[in-house]
């Protein structure tokens, strides 16, 4: 059975996770208000989930993701992860 996390623990990784969220979003060159109009949310929205006032699921943590050409590890991991480019043929 799988440790769980202590409230410390936690408390950071969720902090990291916040980080690569808005880092993330500056990286696209996107604005807070162009994240929420293309997730057909108000700006707030995106305030609160960075800020952490309001918790980001896993279903809107692939949203962004695909919204800001990340893959979804990029949010867990100290690496640049972005969305591999599918390979192109060859002519």
């Amino acid at each position: 059975m799988a440790e769980s996390l202590k409230p410390q623990q936690y408390i950071r990784q969720y902090r990291h996770f916040l980080q690569r969220l808005r880092s993330a979003r500056l990286q696209s060159g996107i604005t807070q208000a162009e994240a929420a109009k293309r997730l057909g949310r108000p700006q707030s929205f995106i305030s609160k989930c960075e800020s952490g006032e309001r918790r980001v699921d896993f279903v809107e943590a692939e949203q962004f993701a695909a919204m800001y050409g990340k893959a979804v590890e990029f949010f867990i991991t100290d690496e640049d992860a972005a969305v591999p480019k599918p390979a192109r043929r060859r002519r």
